[in-house]
């Protein structure tokens, strides 16, 4: 197996730059040799250049190689990311023994925070293990766990096999969803009204069990349209109305990162906020769900741009 090899040397007195460039090969992935070699899989080569290049512009002298890997070099274990996830595993345990419903905001920003930390170091996993798929597990949990405090009725995904359906055939419907909509229920509604139902009339429910068997239910358990497989209510009628423009999908990405976590998009703390606010100043669903089509729509309307 091939490698790529760094070989550097930087002036002695040049402090700032050798912290700079110690920062660079650390975010690289590249692992130390020994001092002034660093080694990274040949697939990854082409991070060295700009270190390389930054050291000789500091009059520092530098080499790139690519050779055959030593055979008694075990890159699995020169690259092994076990104790950084290790101690990745250990703040979530953490913050998942923390978890009270007046902690709610702060735990959110600690798990987001984790979250950026922990997707960088995935990209940085040449070699991957059980490790890193233990991590990101309980990382979704978590999130998901957390993004439900504080909110009743919250559905459970299923395992199912999402089917593709006719508009024409939900025209004129009742449809009926958790009072109190969250940013799963606001967005889905808007999805509804604005591409799948040209008359909706939406009703918002105490609890499921209150749902009209004539109604149409989403976002709640045994509800017709709710989350399925990784992905939240919103998705799932994307996906079954074949709505799946770059517009709509760019949408679905903050949606569900606000619902059940994930990758953040930048506009997703944005939007959060704009939504926390009017849900704390407005108690009537009706009065909530059209100003928050206000929202979405500048939303679609600007991803339509794009």
């Amino acid at each position: 197996m091939k490698v790529s090899l760094l070989i550097s040397s930087l002036p002695t007195q040049n402090t700032t730059t050798r912290m700079r460039v110690w920062r660079s090969l650390k975010a690289s992935g590249a692992a130390t040799l020994r001092d002034g070699v660093y080694l990274l899989p040949i697939a990854h080569a082409e991070k060295f250049d700009p270190i390389a290049n930054d050291v000789i512009s500091e009059h520092g002298a530098a080499y790139v190689f690519y050779a055959e890997s030593p055979v008694n070099l075990e890159l699995k274990s020169i690259f092994s990311r076990k104790e950084e996830y290790d101690a990745f595993y250990k703040q979530l345990t953490e913050l998942r023994d923390r978890q009270t419903k007046d902690e709610k905001k702060e735990l959110l920003k600690q798990i987001r925070r984790l979250r950026k930390s922990i997707n960088a170091l995935v990209e940085i996993d040449y070699y991957p293990d059980e490790t890193q798929a233990q991590v990101l597990n309980e990382l979704a949990l978590l999130e998901l766990s957390i993004a439900r405090l504080d909110e009743a009725n919250e559905p459970n995904a299923i395992q199912a096999h999402i089917q593709v359906l006719d508009k024409v055939d939900y025209q004129n419907q009742l449809w009926a969803t958790r009072k109190k909509p969250w940013i799963d229920r606001l967005a889905s509604a808007w999805l509804i009204k604005t591409f799948i139902d040209s008359t909706p009339t939406f009703i918002w429910l105490d609890t499921p069990t209150d749902c009209p068997k004539e109604a149409l239910g989403f976002d709640f358990d045994d509800a017709r349209f709710s989350h399925i497989n990784h992905w939240v209510t919103f998705e799932v009628l994307l996906y079954s109305f074949n709505l799946e423009t770059p517009a709509l999908k760019k949408i679905a990405e903050i949606v569900h990162y606000l619902d059940v976590g994930g990758i953040e998009p930048p506009e997703a703390i944005g939007i959060e906020k704009v939504i926390q606010g009017l849900r704390s100043q407005i108690n009537n669903d009706d009065q909530l769900f059209e100003l928050s089509n206000h929202i979405f729509d500048g939303l679609y309307a600007n991803f339509s741009r794009e």
